[in-house]
């Protein structure tokens, strides 16, 4: 049985763990999570979020687990994006993303019984001024639906995007870098970053 446990269900947080060649196994989290529309900074939100769905996972699994949560989250000045509620919250999302730049905030949590590293990364996203017609065709896709932002930078979501600011990861909602880092410290290498 792994000592390393994925908080989360998230295809693309899993692949950039396989990333590190560590052994791990997938506990999703069952955190109901709760975005706010507003928050004062949206690191210290997203490490909450991410420290809360560690803790559940943490709570369900075996003693000396070492348990890593994230949450990532889209900021717009002090509004905050999750992942849109309907097809016509994910327009309004896109349609308000059109032509500017936001943030991409991604909080991790990796919890050893009482011990605890919280982080998180930030990168900037700009978009290309986009039509009605392509928000609705990439709507279509049905990509945007469990998004934070409405969009996948990974997927069909790469053609909104003028240019980033930032970590690649961390858009796609695991900063892998520094979540290798994180692991190091608690004993648990990878194929580049040693314990």
């Amino acid at each position: 049985m792994s000592r390393l446990i994925l908080a989360s269900a998230s295809p693309r947080r899993k692949e950039l763990l396989d990333l590190l060649g560590v052994e791990y196994r997938v506990e999703p989290s069952r955190y109901e999570e709760q975005v706010p529309e507003r928050h004062p900074h949206p690191g210290v939100l997203a490490v909450h979020l991410a420290e809360a769905k560690a803790a559940e996972t943490a709570s369900r699994v075996e003693p000396g687990s070492v348990v890593v949560g994230a949450d990532t989250l889209v900021a717009l000045g002090d509004r905050l994006f999750g992942k849109p509620r309907d097809r016509a919250d994910a327009v309004r999302m896109l349609t308000e993303l059109s032509g500017r730049s936001h943030e991409v905030v991604t909080g991790v949590a990796l919890l050893v019984g009482a011990r605890r590293r919280l982080f998180w990364s930030r990168t900037e996203v700009v978009f290309h001024p986009l039509t009605a017609s392509e928000i609705e065709a990439y709507v279509d896709t049905g990509e945007p639906m469990d998004k934070a932002g409405a969009y996948a930078i990974q997927g069909f979501g790469a053609v909104l995007i003028s240019e980033i600011r930032g970590d690649y990861a961390t858009v796609v909602g695991f900063p892998i870098a520094r979540v290798a880092r994180a692991l190091a410290a608690e004993g648990i290498g990878g194929r580049v970053i040693r314990d």
